[in-house]
């Protein structure tokens, strides 16, 4: 049997995060976003080495930063069900209000946080298609 190029449940694109606290970061993820742990490979010293969890059927890979390879914080975009839900699920978890959910003139109703890490999550839920020449 050939290998996948691209694994089974990977998109082109996997988001890497290098965070400090990553098992905590994992933490909130599934207690805000309701990610799935798919597996963690942790150091001798409780850090975490490699992660990785799963948010709807998008995977993420994360590792806790160090010194040759510092925590960059980015932002996150998250397509979901019920923007207000995950929001309010979001702030319930400890995250920061950046933007209350709201209906965009591009066809979004969207939401921000930013969480004790210094990730910033938005999600959105598609509400109306809009033309180019309406936005």
């Amino acid at each position: 049997m050939a290998v996948k190029p691209i694994p089974e449940g990977f998109h082109t694109i996997t988001p890497y995060l290098l965070v400090d606290g990553a098992a905590q970061f994992i933490d909130f993820v599934k207690e805000a976003f309701g990610a799935d742990e798919i597996m963690r490979m942790p150091t001798p010293d409780g850090k975490i080495r490699h992660a990785e969890v799963r948010i709807g059927d998008s995977p993420l890979m994360l590792t806790d930063a160090c010194d040759k390879m510092p925590a960059t914080p980015c932002m996150l975009h998250l397509y979901v069900e019920d923007a207000d839900a995950m929001y309010n699920r979001a702030l319930k978890a400890g995250a920061e209000s950046e933007q209350e959910p709201t209906d965009m003139f591009y066809g979004d109703r969207s939401a921000g946080v930013k969480d004790r890490f210094g990730f910033r999550w938005y999600m959105s839920t598609h509400i109306e298609d809009v033309s180019p020449e309406e936005m």
